[in-house]
């Protein structure tokens, strides 16, 4: 494998770690399309090592978190503050640095290809890390949590003394449980269908549980708030079936986030008149709305204060050469976060 230096604006980054992510198996399985060779990987942290003409934003030696969010800082998006839906241009978007030993083009798969020992990236995709926190640690800040938390603040909007319904308490549920907490919602219930699970949620925040596999869901979020519903609902996991039941959830007036990832031609029926009449919202949150260089130092600042659990992620470590094996286990369901470490 060869690697270009990084070109102008770019960043060439050593690694340390990448986090297992769903999207990344995904990719892998070529449900999303896209031909190989590619590198998948994108919640990824290390220490720069060299940078490109232009880049003023990290220096060699500097230790970052590497996301696959870019922001070119021009377009409208970033303009007005929803910078994680930048329509900018990227010269990584139609030419590739990595080569195999055949010559043939190696893909950076999800904006990154952290499944390897360097990355070249665009400088506005890294945000630099404080010296006294693991790199394995904040390499989970680049996707799962800006995610779930994400989810809950900034698209969401979770209030204070509200109620959360969480659905899926895998990685970026139990973050969305965390940005509940942390916004001050009273009652926060995580459902999924694995008891293990449902034990983490409550490590992580949640009041109550409800396991899905053995509990008719609806009739226990009526029991636990009083027949009225919750105030939020949100969906982190990729599945249209939650996304539907998710509508009878929350009350007059309440608020449907969908965090998780379905197939793309998944779809859900509207109930377009009681939709209405009810003034619910129905919103889609790509990686939480996360404005990269001020929600990340803001989640950096929780977790240094014991705000926000993020080691308690981590299930396993990996070797890169035992890759294979993580990436079973996540498929399992046995991870909250394994990590491959470099």
């Amino acid at each position: 494998m060869t690697l270009e230096p990084p070109h102008r604006g770019e960043v060439r980054v050593r690694l340390a770690a990448t986090a297992i992510c769903h999207s990344d198996i995904h990719l892998i399985r070529g449900e999303w399309g896209g031909a190989p060779p590619v590198i998948a990987g994108h919640e990824s942290a290390g220490v720069v090592e060299e940078i490109g003409e232009g880049v003023t934003t990290v220096k060699a030696g500097d230790r970052v978190i590497v996301s696959l969010l870019r922001s070119c800082g021009r377009c409208d998006y970033c303009l007005t503050g929803a910078s994680q839906h930048c329509n900018g241009t990227f010269a990584l978007d139609t030419e590739n640095r990595i080569r195999n030993l055949r010559g043939e083009i190696v893909r950076q798969g999800i904006n990154v290809g952290g499944f390897a020992e360097y990355a070249v990236v665009d400088q506005s995709q890294l945000v630099r890390v404080p010296d006294d926190m693991n790199l394995e640690t904040a390499a989970l800040l680049a996707c799962g949590v800006i995610t779930g938390f994400g989810a809950a603040v900034n698209t969401g909007g979770v209030t204070q003394r509200s109620t959360v319904v969480v659905i899926g308490t895998g990685g970026v549920g139990l973050n969305a449980i965390q940005g509940a907490a942390v916004a001050g919602a009273r009652q926060i219930i995580a459902v999924d269908l694995l008891d293990a699970k449902l034990e983490a949620a409550v490590r992580f925040g949640a009041t109550d549980t409800i396991n899905a596999s053995k509990q008719n869901t609806i009739d226990e979020i009526n029991k636990l708030t009083n027949g009225q519903g919750a105030d939020f609902a949100l969906v982190t996991v990729g599945s249209s079936s939650a996304i539907q039941e998710s509508f009878n959830m929350v009350r007059t007036g309440g608020t449907i986030v969908i965090a998780g990832l379905p197939p793309v031609d998944a779809a859900v029926t509207l109930p377009t008149f009681s939709f209405v009449v009810t003034g619910k919202r129905l919103l889609g949150s790509l990686m939480g709305s996360t404005r990269l260089q001020v929600d990340v130092p803001i989640l950096m600042d929780h977790y240094q204060r014991g705000n926000l659990l993020l080691d308690e992620l981590i299930s396993q470590r990996y070797p890169l050469d035992k890759i294979n094996e993580a990436i079973e286990s996540t498929e399992r369901g046995e991870a909250l976060r394994n990590v491959i470490v470099f």
